[in-house]
């Protein structure tokens, strides 16, 4: 495991010109670690919040895949890192281990994030604009970096902020203290104000209801634990202050995480490795690793005894033309859920209308890359390179739910289990830091 925590200050503005200063950073960690790349079985850049806002994250996020090993997950998106801060900090462990709703609460330097655990699922998840360092400030007390939400924060109390300028004095304590509020309504007011609507990044929370635990994670829970006293220049001890009152008031236990500030990284080590090598086909084996492919989530009948190829074949093409994929110069992963028994008539059914519907990509020599909900994504696959004799790759996994417009990235087989590697991930990258902002301004996107 790596820390490249330094990444976010190499996010100049130009990737020209960090390019060869990322490149020579990243060499270096792995000097300092003592390994080489080929030492690599898998890992994963994360790159969220206000980090995949900036110019350059698509340039970054490509250097790193092809530079720092086999497998690197470029991922980005408030939804994943929800959902990785929450198996990393164990609040879904918890709510296996007991019969209680967890609520985890991911507060990092641009956003936070909420999910909402019970009986081992993520059941919720939200994420807004706040955050430790939407304002920071230099050693000599002036505003170094003052983001569009920090900005928002000052103007509705009334302050006047400015780069290169010291902020009022209490200014930060105010608008610590508002950001919390506002995060602290979003996890628990019916009904939520006009002001702290505009901060959502993802749809709210369906259910306010107070959880039974609570637990942090982020950059901000080393102060809300006690395991940072360093000042930063940041909000990130003012705001993790008034966050643990207004939780503490709350009610629910807060109860210590698993991992703080690494809990996103440590939680895409536990999410990502998560498909059985007896359940898989993957031939050949070097059709692995594939990264940041589409996924389409047809809507396939497979309930019936005798399987309709022209029907199956049929609802892949439409999907395809949804999604505009049907020329696409990358694979496509197509995403079903397998009904019924898995009898020779059946499968050879389903391969026909897969084979038929996808023609128009494996026709240029693009693999096929099947993604199941079941348990059949082995025969699957054997039966497209035994009885279909499949004249390109074939990539079968299963045990993995998506959703249309999802990417995928599958790893390279594992040697000592047979298993790969698997995130699904929402790739969003802004063509620069000011589209993000107007399109948010304009209400174009959530």
């Amino acid at each position: 495991m790596f820390d490249f925590s330094m990444l976010s200050g190499l996010m100049c503005g130009v990737p020209v010109r960090c390019g060869n200063t990322l490149g020579r950073f990243i060499s270096r960690q792995y000097e300092l670690a003592g390994v080489s790349v080929d030492d690599v079985d898998t890992g994963a850049l994360i790159l969220t919040g206000v980090a995949v806002r900036r110019s350059n994250a698509r340039a970054i996020g490509e250097l790193f895949a092809d530079q720092a090993g086999k497998f690197v997950a470029v991922s980005a998106g408030d939804g994943l890192e929800a959902t990785l801060a929450a198996f990393g900090a164990g609040a879904v462990g918890r709510s296996i281990r007991s019969p209680v709703r967890v609520m985890n609460i991911d507060v990092g330097g641009g956003t936070s994030k909420i999910a909402l655990c019970a009986g081992g699922e993520i059941v919720a998840i939200t994420a807004l604009d706040i955050g430790a360092r939407v304002i920071s400030l230099d050693d000599a007390g002036r505003i170094a970096r003052l983001e569009l939400a920090g900005l928002r924060f000052a103007e509705e109390l009334g302050l006047t902020l400015a780069i290169g300028a010291p902020p009022p004095e209490g200014a930060m304590a105010a608008i610590a203290e508002r950001m919390a509020e506002r995060l602290f309504e979003a996890l628990s007011a019916p009904v939520v104000s006009a002001e702290t609507s505009a901060l959502f990044r993802l749809d709210p929370l369906p259910d306010r209801a107070r959880p039974d635990i609570v637990t942090f994670s982020g950059g901000v829970s080393e102060f809300i634990y006690g395991n940072e006293t360093k000042q930063f220049g940041d909000l990130g001890p003012l705001l993790a202050d008034a966050l643990r009152r207004r939780v503490a008031e709350w009610g629910p236990i807060i109860e210590p995480s698993a991992e703080g500030i690494r809990a996103t990284v440590i939680g895409a080590s536990q999410y990502t490795v998560q498909v059985s090598g007896s359940t898989i086909l993957v031939h050949p084996a070097t059709t692995l690793p594939l990264r940041n492919v589409a996924a389409i989530v047809p809507d396939l009948p497979l309930d019936d005894d005798i399987l309709d190829s022209d029907a199956i074949a049929g609802e892949i093409g439409l999907a395809l033309r949804r999604q505009d994929l049907q020329t696409a110069t990358q694979p496509v992963a197509l995403c079903y859920r397998w009904r019924g028994s898995a009898t020779f008539a059946r499968l050879d059914a389903f391969c026909r209308g897969v084979a038929a519907g996808l023609a128009p990509l494996t026709e240029h020599g693009m693999p096929l890359v099947l993604v199941g909900d079941g348990d059949v994504g082995g025969l699957v696959g054997l039966h497209f390179v035994e009885e279909a004799r499949s004249n390109v790759p074939v990539v079968s996994i299963d045990g993995i739910t998506m959703k249309a417009f999802d990417f995928i990235d599958i790893g390279a087989l594992l040697d000592a289990s047979g298993a790969v590697p698997v995130v699904i991930k929402s790739l969003v990258f802004p063509a620069s830091a000011d589209l993000g902002r107007v399109r948010k301004s304009a209400g174009l996107v959530p």
